[in-house]
């Protein structure tokens, strides 16, 4: 079975996701002055560790809100035989994931809108074209 698009199909472990953002000159070129200095190996590697160091001093903050809202920190994957099972069940998910939430290329948009009350993703949401556009409704 050949691995998911937001997966690597090495480790198994989600790829990077690509941000572009907009930086002034004079960041810019300070920047550079610290990449040419050899403080950091490129710009990438200033704004992951800026990124990393900001989200360690709001580590806290994160982890209470994943706490209070109930969210899945990480990955949270759906196949069809999940959201089958919750069916059965009489359940509607309310799916609530910071990080990567997986929803199978088995899932049907039917089953999808049937089992999905909910859908809160803070990162990147992995599932169909159709069954994006079928739970475009209830994305929080």
């Amino acid at each position: 079975m050949p691995a998911a698009p937001h997966l690597s199909p090495k480790t198994g472990k989600p790829q990077d996701e690509k941000l572009t953002l907009n930086v002034g000159c004079v960041d810019l070129g300070q920047i550079d002055l610290l990449v040419q200095e050899g403080f950091y190996a490129n710009r990438s590697d200033l704004i992951r560790t800026a990124i990393r160091n900001q989200l360690a001093t709001h580590a806290d903050v994160v982890r209470q809100v994943v706490t209070r809202k109930r969210i899945v920190l990480g990955i949270q994957q759906f196949s069809a035989a999940d959201l089958e099972q919750a069916r059965a069940a009489g359940e509607k998910l309310q799916i609530r994931v910071l990080g990567l939430a997986v929803i199978a290329p088995d899932v049907t948009p039917a089953l999808a809108l049937e089992t999905i009350e909910s859908l809160t993703v803070l990162g990147a949401l992995q599932a169909s074209p159709a069954v994006k556009t079928a739970l475009v409704g209830r994305l929080l």
